[in-house]
């Protein structure tokens, strides 16, 4: 028989984990502070500007976030929270009456600026890692007239709309914030690795150990706990979506292997794009 202090162990630690699951929901909607990392290299003397636009841009952005949710509490009551499908557009049309629509430009705009700039760090991404060998190389070239990465950019909506398929908001956001912490996890892990055994290797800036170690025991967390409070085939789908790329790395990245198979599919795909490789592949 479980003890009652057993059962009240396990129900606080579903609690702990139900909650965790909630926590994804408001991390993603803060989601964006890694992007401008991404971009390092675009930046004038990132040592400093980097920092300083971290620590402008995160809690400005945090404390407008939490007024305008206690704008809507303040508002709103608890059942129009509930019932409502668009809180910001209820609370327009509440607050602001025939100006309500204000609302929904507002949020279009937000969505857009949002995707903005998570179009152009996520095509950097892929732009710099297929100049460095990690991906195919017509993914390092840029339009010959427009200097923009459009085969990245392409690339990367492609992989956005597949991670569309389900359809549900609510699924996007768990599978997105699955995926995210995940790789997270990797990247932390890998600095903390570059850290302790490569040392010597220059450095733009620098961080104290102890945050990388905390942002990994939270990130691996916060990959687990959605898998534990609820597990779903779905979660195995997105983990076998990302190992795949394995499938295309190793053999045609690693080992180059149909070189020549590759060599015809990228001059294809520099004709039909216009585009040519930079400087920095020459």
């Amino acid at each position: 028989m479980p003890t009652a202090g057993g059962v009240k162990c396990v129900a606080a630690a579903g609690i702990v984990v139900t909650a965790t699951v909630n926590c994804l929901n408001g991390l993603w909607s803060y989601d964006g502070w890694n992007n401008l990392n991404y971009v390092t290299e675009e930046l004038k003397r990132p040592e400093v500007n980097l920092p300083r636009a971290v620590m402008i841009a995160i809690p400005m952005v945090t404390m407008l976030y939490l007024l305008v949710n206690v704008s809507y509490l303040a508002a709103m009551t608890p059942r129009e929270l509930m019932l409502s499908s668009a809180v910001a557009v209820t609370w327009g049309n509440k607050v602001l009456g025939s100006w309500g629509w204000v609302m929904s430009i507002a949020a279009a705009l937000s969505a857009f600026g949002s995707l903005n700039g998570t179009f152009f760090s996520g095509g950097r991404v892929c732009f710099v890692a297929a100049r460095e060998g990690h991906m195919p190389d017509i993914l390092a070239m840029a339009h010959v007239n427009r200097l923009t990465p459009s085969p990245a950019l392409i690339f990367t909506t492609a992989i956005s709309l597949l991670v569309l398929i389900p359809g549900d908001f609510q699924s996007i956001v768990n599978f997105f914030s699955f995926t995210a912490w995940f790789f997270y996890t990797i990247t932390l892990s890998g600095l903390l690795y570059l850290k302790i055994k490569k040392p010597e290797l220059p450095r733009t800036y620098s961080v104290p150990i102890v945050i990388p170690i905390l942002v990994i025991m939270a990130a691996i967390f916060l990959v687990l706990a959605p898998i534990i409070d609820k597990p779903a085939i779905e979660y195995l789908y997105v983990t076998l979506f990302i190992f795949s790329g394995v499938l295309v790395y190793v053999p045609f990245i690693h080992y180059k292997l149909c070189p020549g198979l590759l060599e015809k599919v990228t001059v294809f795909l520099q004709l039909f794009l216009e585009v040519a490789p930079t400087d920095k592949n020459l």
